[in-house]
């Protein structure tokens, strides 16, 4: 079975096209592929599918066999492997997800090559049912959350998937592993939540570092840098156009208030070809 080895500031994949959908044993498949000592090594397989709506369709499989609903890294990478291998060479290209309908992608190329993708991430979720989580009201805007004996203080956005963002004193030295797993699977967050901890620098720059759903800490999140942005958006923090910068390197989020709709832009990279016995 042949794969690209590609990756989103960091965040990295095991991307596998030709299906014409996901294999019975694709949980297991991914445990095994994404285990970086006997495996392949990445945070998730994705998958790229027919679509009846779109270009194509995409589908991710974290490290640990659950599937997420979207994911702005994974997309950015779907969109140079389509691009780069398409002899017409189209910039403008659609996206199926599992959770947030069909997004549209606009690459910048050189020279053939896609260097820069601009993703529209769609309209953020803010009630709090639909994000989800526990709480009923019309936005969940810096409500506490209790954890391992501290309090946080979060706001919680959906961008197709779930996340909690909170802000600490420096994010870049935040103890993810131990915080990380303790808000993800907190009971106000009944599909359990992204998180994103975040330190704004100015009004258009913060540095975040986010423990993600199903596969821990990681070095860039795209649903997240925008959820980060529209979360700090919301707390007066920083204007609607701000560098959200990760481990992995930085990305550029817009929340356009024109059309509500959060704009990602952003590097992706492949890194190596390969064949893996399935």
């Amino acid at each position: 079975m042949e794969f690209t080895k590609m990756n989103g500031l960091g965040n990295d994949f095991i991307v596998l096209s030709g299906y014409k959908e996901l294999p019975d044993n694709v949980a297991e498949l991914a445990v095994r592929w994404c285990n970086r000592f006997f495996g392949i090594g990445a945070d998730g397989l994705v998958f790229i599918l027919p679509s009846e709506k779109a270009d194509v369709q995409m589908r991710i499989i974290n490290s640990d066999g659950s599937e997420p609903e979207q994911c702005g890294n994974a997309i950015r990478c779907v969109a140079k492997y389509v691009y780069d291998r398409d002899p017409g060479k189209r910039e403008a290209i659609t996206v199926e997800t599992r959770g947030a309908g069909v997004q549209q992608v606009h690459v910048t190329a050189e020279k053939g090559i896609a260097k820069a993708i601009r993703v529209d991430m769609g309209e953020p979720v803010l009630q709090g049912l639909e994000i989800p989580t526990t709480i009923d009201v019309e936005r969940v805007i810096d409500q506490p959350i209790e954890a391992g004996g501290r309090t946080f203080t979060f706001t919680a956005v959906s961008m197709g998937n779930p996340h909690c963002v909170i802000d600490v004193e420096d994010a870049p030295s935040f103890d993810l592993a131990a915080w990380g797993p303790l808000l993800e699977q907190h009971p106000l967050f009944p599909n359990k939540a992204n998180v994103e901890f975040v330190t704004v620098r100015s009004r258009d720059y913060a540095d975040m570092r986010v423990w993600e759903r199903g596969a821990g800490p990681t070095l860039a999140c795209g649903t997240g840098a925008c959820a980060t942005l529209v979360a700090l958006v919301l707390t007066g923090k920083t204007d609607r156009t701000a560098t959200i910068s990760l481990k992995g390197g930085d990305l550029l989020i817009e929340w356009n208030e024109a059309d509500n709709r959060v704009y990602m832009t952003g590097p992706a990279a492949e890194v190596y070809k390969g064949k893996v016995e399935e």
